[in-house]
C-alpha cells in the first residue's frame, strides 16, 4: 500500500476524520479543535530518525491502539530503541520507536499482508480517539461555572 491509499482509506472508512499537514507528513485527527492524532503518516526524519525515514519512498504509519492489544503483541515493559526491534525494516509491525510506551505501533511500507493485519489497529484506534472526544464533550458539558 502507498500513503495515498492508506490516506484514502482512512478518510474513507471513518467518519469525522479530518487531517492535519505539515511537510508532507499526515497527522490523522477526530476532535478539530485539539488536533491531537490518532494516526500519522510519517515520510521524513523530522520528528524522529529511528527509522531513516529520509530514504526515497519510504513512509512509516503510527497507529495509538489501547494497551491490552499493544501488551498482546509486545510484552514488555519499555521500548527502548536498542530493544532488538529493527526500526528501519520494509513491512514489519514493530512498537513506535518513541511513543512504545503510549501504546503506539508502527510499520514502515506497509504491504497487501500487513495492511490487513493492521486494519482492525486502525478501527480500534479510531474508536479510542472518538471516546476521548465524547468524553471531553461529557467533562464540558458536566463542568460547573466558575464563580
Amino acid at each position: 500500500m502507498n500513503k495515498d491509499e492508506i490516506k484514502n482509506h482512512l478518510l474513507n472508512e471513518f467518519e469525522g476524520v479530518d487531517i492535519v499537514k505539515d511537510d508532507g507528513n499526515v497527522f490523522f485527527v477526530y476532535d478539530k479543535q485539539n488536533r491531537i492524532p490518532f494516526i500519522t503518516i510519517v515520510t521524513s526524519n523530522k520528528y524522529d530518525n529511528h527509522s531513516d525515514l529520509d530514504r526515497p519512498g519510504v513512509f512509516r504509519l503510527n497507529i495509538g491502539i489501547g494497551k491490552q492489544t499493544f501488551r498482546s503483541m509486545f510484552p514488555i515493559e519499555e521500548i527502548p530503541t536498542e530493544a532488538g526491534f529493527d526500526f528501519t525494516a520494509l513491512d514489519k509491525l514493530t512498537p513506535h520507536p518513541d511513543y512504545g510506551r503510549m501504546y503506539w505501533v508502527c510499520i514502515l511500507n506497509p504491504g497487501e499482508e500487513n495492511f490487513e493485519r493492521v486494519r482492525p489497529m486502525l478501527a480500534e484506534a479510531y474508536k479510542i480517539a472518538v471516546k476521548k472526544f465524547e468524553m471531553a464533550g461529557a467533562a464540558k458539558r458536566n463542568a460547573k461555572p466558575a464563580g
